[in-house]
């Protein structure tokens, strides 16, 4: 591993089943209802669920991100494919674990920063947005 590779992880615990969080969180089109993120799309549909494996979601300043891996209500793997933000080599994942009469849902990335430097500040960036998502999502649905 390059010493710029950033890492987040930020966990969340609801007190809903892992069904019940994985049917909100990987419904893309409705992420601007709590994710705090901003307006968001289904570009494309995945298969064979239509927010699975090659659906691309679509956020602010054109942000792209392409479904690798979806299995449901488990885990969720994407990289980022477009869009102004200034990283390459992202990786995404996204696992729902039951914990107790709740789910603990974990989001974590991996990415370099394309400008020499920043890499530390994109990673606090991100941690920031991930924890303020998550949060939303408690607020807006269960709660």
């Amino acid at each position: 591993m390059s010493s710029s590779k950033q890492r987040v992880e930020v966990k969340h615990r609801y007190n809903a089943s892992p069904e019940a969080v994985w049917k909100i969180y990987v419904d893309h089109a409705k992420w601007s209802e709590w994710a705090g993120v901003g307006p968001s799309r289904l570009v494309t549909e995945g298969s064979p669920d239509r927010n699975g494996v090659g659906a691309v979601r679509g956020f602010s300043a054109g942000t792209l991100e392409e479904i690798l891996s979806f299995e449901a209500p488990k885990r969720m793997t994407y990289t980022l494919v477009g869009g102004l933000f200034p990283i390459k080599n992202h990786l995404g994942e996204v696992t729902l674990e039951a914990d107790g009469d709740g789910t603990l849902l974990r989001w974590r990335c991996e990415f370099e920063s394309k400008i020499p430097g920043l890499g530390g500040l994109f990673r606090r960036m991100i941690t920031k947005t991930f924890t303020g998502g998550l949060e939303g999502l408690e607020k807006h649905s269960f709660s």
